[in-house]
């Protein structure tokens, strides 16, 4: 994948596709650190410690229309390519936690890519589903929470295109 707004956008597919209601995007640009992570959680079904300790097979997917999953062992590769890691934390009926961690200035490191048209993405095409993404640069933190949004539009769609524009 080209950037890792890309791999934010598979791996909340897979929330989504794991039955997800809440799904929290955090990402945290921190220079003084050297440090980027991405970290996206969600109330899905969950999985097995069998399930997680497989996820880096790119054969292994619990998929039925196809029989690769590669957005998990490319971000994985991606991160460590970068002096990063990839930690997954899952539990059953409970949810998923997937955080990677890049060195900033790594040469390796992905670009971060156009994350915000992502979440809008994400937003529009899932308004049934509460979204919240929390951004930081330096300790400076910006957060988009879809339950605001919709409070604030009452009864106005939140995919309606004039607000996804806005």
């Amino acid at each position: 994948m080209n950037d890792l707004a890309l791999h934010i956008l598979d791996i909340v597919q897979n929330s989504i596709s794991a039955g997800a209601l809440l799904i929290r995007i955090i990402v945290s640009e921190n220079l003084i650190k050297d440090l980027l992570s991405i970290t996206i959680e969600d109330n899905g079904k969950g999985m097995t410690e069998e399930q997680v300790s497989k996820l880096a097979d790119p054969f292994f997917t619990s998929r039925t229309t196809r029989k690769v999953g590669m957005g998990i062992p490319l971000f994985k590769q991606s991160a460590e390519q970068s002096g990063g890691k990839l930690n997954i934390k899952s539990e059953v009926g409970i949810g998923t936690t997937i955080t990677a961690t890049f060195i900033y200035s790594n040469i390796d490191r992905p670009p971060l890519g156009d994350v915000a048209n992502a979440v809008i993405i994400l937003v529009t095409s899932n308004p049934n589903i509460r979204f919240v993404f929390e951004y930081s640069f330096n300790h400076k933190k910006y957060i988009f929470d879809t339950k605001e949004v919709k409070e604030a539009l009452e009864d106005l769609p939140i995919n309606t295109p004039g607000i996804a524009k806005y």
